[in-house]
């Protein structure tokens, strides 16, 4: 493992934590001003860096810019005296995992050190399963035929038409077919037929002469002539025009053609690869596309699955794309739920992969914290069919969403949950009415985006197979709060909202540390908030974790 650096001007600090670490048998390494630290990364780098923020020579919010220009994945831990709580706050915003309020308490300050040692090893090995992931993912069956015909074809250079919606990855696969074959080191040239006027297609797919037409001032070489001695890929050749699809087929014919406005044959020495998400048969039936060309181009057939006939790779990809998208904006890669990732494993995906990868750009973006839980999901997820009935969810939530839907006059909750269980509440209803247990969510607060109210399924006296009829329950919480709060008014105190929900936010986060034995980090996963919200609260509320 590399070293831990630790970066303070003041020694006893340096001691302290030099010992510690040690103690525990982890690697240290002390630096007593910035600039040794950035010297030092030219030919070293740290597994953690603690830095202070205040130190002659440099600032610990500048380091931590520095740093992380370089190593975007670094967990830097800053340490701060309590007057400069507002720096170590703002330090969030450029990357910090964590900040150490002076005067620390040790056990602490080592395991806060632990926890950002064993994050920067499971990154390590993120990281390293990224830079070894192959240029296509999928365990589904569709996609292991997929691989073998690419294996298959990888000593031939014979035309290759790719099928399958827009956005499944054809341009993928034909990279994948002419990287393994004999033209691997040749040129890989794509065009996207559809996605160029027609009047100007030709002149891209075979080149023009100086002169040919207005505007063309010099000779320009098509695609074809670029991509001699290597691969041609026809991306939506089922949109290409009908006059340019006898040129292309005298092409695949006997390998010459004209440059527009030229009058001697060129060569051509093209592996034609060619996709669409049409059905050419009927086009060819429509008289739109040309039967010879279609028996030129369909030599073999390869259909790519649609994203949701393959859901079991969904985790796999959108686990990569956060990876890569991270990597992109040089930020650090967050994570995804098991419930988010059930929902998007869900979703039908339209835009299949393309869109996957999309979304997984969005949610490095926008997600507002390291940990993407379903209610992060963009709205296009959030607002479709996909509910917790399609989901793995227990049987009595199950049953109790059922019944809300045969009663929706009267349903009053609904939503997911990774557990439930009956309502202290117990058995509730009417005189001569027989009733199913109340259930709710196993976090017993309301959900701000839904209506919070847990019901009962009320079973009316005709039998099993009468209609069931849903009944509201107030929490118990709610009317003791309502009575606090009058109690309160009526006796002329004025800050009763801030007291209130200073109460509520103090009681959630510290049932969150006492949940997670004062981890931070997880405390504010399972809340729903950032890791700089949960530090500036506890902050501001007094409390001691």
């Amino acid at each position: 493992m590399k070293p831990i650096w630790i970066v303070d001007d003041d020694q006893s600090i340096r001691f302290v934590l030099e010992k510690a670490l040690t103690r525990e048998s982890l690697p240290v390494r002390v630096f007593t001003n910035p600039r040794d630290v950035l010297a030092a990364l030219d030919e070293d780098e740290p597994q953690v860096l603690v830095s202070d923020i205040r130190m002659p020579g440099g600032s610990g919010i500048d380091l931590l810019s520095k740093v992380k220009a370089r190593l975007p994945g670094l967990p830097v831990i800053i340490m701060t005296a309590y007057s400069d709580l507002d720096s170590a706050v703002s330090a969030f915003q450029g990357g910090a995992f964590e900040y150490l309020p002076k005067p620390f308490d040790l056990p602490k300050a080592v395991e806060l050190i632990r926890r950002a040692v064993d994050e920067s090893v499971r990154e390590e090995v993120i990281d390293e399963r990224v830079t070894q992931m192959p240029e296509m993912l999928g365990q589904a069956p569709a996609m292991q035929d997929v691989f073998r015909a690419i294996g298959r074809l990888s000593q031939s250079n014979v035309t290759v038409m790719i099928t399958g919606e827009s956005g499944s990855g054809q341009e993928l696969v034909a990279r994948a077919l002419h990287k393994h074959s004999p033209r691997g080191n040749g040129p890989f040239v794509a065009i996207n037929t559809a996605a160029i006027p027609k009047d100007l297609l030709e002149s891209e797919l075979f080149g023009h002469e100086r002169g040919a037409f207005t505007g063309a001032q010099t000779m320009r070489r098509g695609r074809f002539e670029q991509a001699d001695g290597g691969t041609l890929f026809l991306d939506e050749i089922g949109d290409m025009p009908f006059d340019l699809q006898t040129r292309l087929l005298r092409v695949l014919s006997d390998g010459q053609f004209y440059r527009v406005g030229g009058h001697h044959p060129l060569k051509s020495n093209v592996r034609v690869i060619a996709a669409t998400h049409q059905n050419l048969e009927d086009r060819v039936k429509h008289g739109v596309f040309r039967e010879d060309l279609f028996h030129r181009l369909n030599v073999i057939r390869l259909r790519l699955p649609a994203l949701r006939e393959r859901r079991e790779d969904i985790p796999t990809l959108a686990r990569f794309f956060l990876q890569k998208s991270a990597k992109d904006l040089g930020v650090e890669a967050k994570r995804i739920s098991e419930q988010a990732l059930a929902r998007l494993a869900a979703f039908d995906f339209p835009g299949n992969v393309r869109q996957l990868e999309n979304i997984c750009h969005w949610l490095t973006v926008m997600a507002p914290a390291q940990v993407i839980e379903s209610k992060d999901l963009p709205p296009e997820l959030l607002d479709s069919k996909v509910g917790v009935s399609s989901l793995a969810m227990p049987e009595p939530l199950a049953a109790a969403s059922v019944a809300n839907t045969a009663a929706p006059e009267a349903a009053a909750y609904s939503g997911t949950a990774d557990a439930v269980r009956p309502s202290p509440e117990g058995w509730q209803g009417m005189p001569g009415e027989t009733l199913a247990p109340v259930y709710q969510a196993s976090s017993g607060l309301p959900n701000a985006a839904a209506p919070s109210v847990p019901s009962a399924v009320v079973v009316p006296e005709g039998g099993q197979d009468a209609l069931p009829v849903t009944v509201a329950v107030a929490p118990t919480w709610l009317k003791d709060l309502e009575r606090d709060a009058r109690a309160r008014l009526e006796s002329g105190q004025t800050d009763v909202w801030d007291a209130l929900t200073r109460q509520f936010e103090a009681s959630l986060i510290h049932t969150a540390l006492d949940l997670t034995r004062g981890r931070r980090i997880e405390a504010a996963q399972k809340l729903g908030i950032g890791r700089n919200t949960i530090t500036r609260k506890i902050q501001e509320l007094g409390i001691d974790d």
